[in-house]
């Protein structure tokens, strides 16, 4: 069985843990709990009497830390303590069914609900829930009380932009919700969550529009993510990593964002969205190589501004893919494709330089990409100096002692720049691997090792594929209307439909203005014949 298959393949039921279901005894239940969390001391167990003498026994568990302490009190431990010991001890309904009285007419929690499962308890309390336990009833209530310390919201890091909004995911998968839902305030938003990780389990919340969604891409999600086993999840790279299709591929199959606005507008497009607890990235599914260059600033602006831009965007990437291997192919292969004066200035300045122009360009690009893995895992200002001196200190000292040609320095430069162009983080990251490979074609083979480099990658892009969807869409399966948002963006009267390499159900989008000059002639000629009537 292969890799693949070990992971996506059928789920063994048999495998499947069965939970300890809670008896009628609070001690047997506390107990069990107890012994299941022994040595944890953040866990406050509570006894609480009530009644006429003190005669029936509840208890409440929590964890310290992941609750909001003030809901307890005021809603919780208020409500049993005082509320319920002012109620007449001499009813019979509360000496019989001491549950429901409490359950229905004492708790004032807002989120409240009933379970019977000893395990389940134990991760709602893990979860930050408070559990209320009865002497004489085998069910338990679970009451929402997850109130632990939060990272407010904050503009995105890695995706800013010039005219937007400027709120950001969070660590907190309910706050990333509501931000979606203030977005698009639609009943068709279904949010499916379930937990992945057999220790960790992790909150993971599936998003998508009912009456929109690509079933065929839906499906295929929920049925990866089910399929998903594993002891811990800790960022949604974890996921992305486990429900790819290819994951030989240097090129990102599931987009990342931090932007509510973003997953909001792939949503609206048939995509689907998943959101992890813990991490402010969510995933979009599926992706193609198009949507890596663009960046929601492109929908705010006007369509001359967002295509320049976005054409910009692609000649940087070809730019950090090639600059390096085309400046070996020519200075060591093909000098003769120089104009004359380029040519002697190239020879001019390599006069001295000991080395060749592979080996230059491949010391070149290995101390920059170390100089900038070195500024992002310093603290921000110490990151930021070693960056920009660092550079232009090793830059000019290796150009000096003649080491590497100034060329190589300045096309160096250039190939970083470009790199920082592509919106897509995990892109740009793919451009700069690939870009090693193209120098080695280049020192091997010139010119032809470039256009073989070239070659190759083109066929994997063919072939590769994001949960069905071709990589290389719209420009494979040529569809005119998808074309308008891909190397330029047309003006957005033209986004009458949604992208057609998607199944949705309902294609369109915005309604045509000349469509909705008709209407609006033929309401008013109806008025005016009801008039004559």
């Amino acid at each position: 069985m292969g890799f693949l298959d070990k992971i996506f393949g059928k789920k063994n039921n048999s495998s499947k843990k069965e939970g300890i279901p809670a008896t009628s005894s609070l001690k047997y239940n506390l107990d069990y709990i107890k012994n299941k969390l022994k040595d944890c001391d953040d866990v406050i167990y509570r006894d609480i009497w009530v009644g006429e003498n003190q005669q029936y026994n509840l208890a409440i568990v929590f964890i310290d830390g992941l609750v909001d302490k003030d809901l307890i009190n005021d809603h919780v431990l208020h409500s049993l303590l005082l509320d319920s010991r002012q109620a007449d001890p001499s009813i019979e309904k509360i000496k019989r069914n001491l549950y429901e009285v409490i359950k229905k007419g004492t708790i004032t929690g807002g989120d409240i609900k009933e379970i019977t499962d000893l395990d389940k308890c134990i991760l709602s309390i893990l979860s930050g829930d408070t559990a209320l336990l009865f002497d004489g009833s085998h069910e338990i209530v679970i009451i929402s009380s997850k109130g632990w310390q939060m990272r407010s919201i904050s503009p995105p890091e890695a995706e800013t932009v010039v005219r937007g909004p400027r709120e950001g995911f969070t660590e907190t998968i309910r706050v990333n919700t509501a931000l979606v839902r203030r977005w698009i305030r639609d009943p068709n938003l279904k949010i499916k969550q379930m937990q992945i990780g057999e220790r960790t389990h992790t909150d993971v919340a599936v998003l998508y529009i009912e009456d929109i969604v690509d079933r065929n891409v839906l499906d295929k999600v929920m049925e990866r993510l089910k399929n998903i086993k594993i002891d811990g999840v800790f960022e949604s790279g974890y996921i992305e990593q486990l429900i790819e299709e290819d994951w030989h591929s240097p090129f990102p199959q599931v987009l990342n964002t931090e932007r509510p606005d973003k997953v909001a507008a792939s949503l609206l497009e048939g995509r689907v969205a998943i959101l992890t607890d813990n991490t402010p990235f969510a995933l979009i599914i599926p992706t193609t190589l198009a949507t890596l260059f663009q960046s929601p600033e492109d929908y705010y602006e006007r369509w001359m501004i967002s295509s320049l831009l976005r054409i910009l965007r692609f000649l940087a990437a070809i730019v950090a893919l090639i600059s390096p291997a085309v400046y070996i192919a020519f200075t060591a292969y093909h000098p003769g494709l120089i104009p004359t004066k380029l040519t002697l200035y190239i020879a001019a300045t390599r006069q001295g330089v000991p080395f060749p122009a592979f080996f230059e360009a491949l010391v070149m690009e290995a101390t920059f990409e170390l100089l900038r893995e070195a500024g992002v895992r310093l603290p921000v200002p110490i990151g930021q100096t070693i960056g920009i001196v660092g550079g232009l200190i090793i830059g000019q000292a290796a150009v000096q002692a003649g080491i590497v040609s100034p060329l190589m320095v300045i096309v160096v430069a250039v190939t970083a720049v470009a790199s920082f162009a592509i919106p897509s983080y995990s892109a740009a990251i793919a451009f700069r691997m690939l870009r090693f490979i193209f120098i080695l074609f280049a020192a091997v083979f010139g010119l032809y090792g470039i256009m073989l480099g070239f070659m190759v990658l083109l066929t994997h892009l063919v072939v590769l594929k994001s949960f069905g969807v071709p990589y290389l869409s719209p420009f494979v399966e040529i569809d005119m209307s998808d074309l308008a948002d891909t190397l330029i963006k047309a003006p957005v009267m033209y986004f009458k439909n949604r992208p057609e390499i998607l199944d949705t159900p309902d294609k369109r989008k915005m309604k045509d203005l000349r469509e909705e000059k008709i209407e609006s002639i033929e309401d008013d000629r109806r008025d005016r014949n009801d008039k004559k009537q």
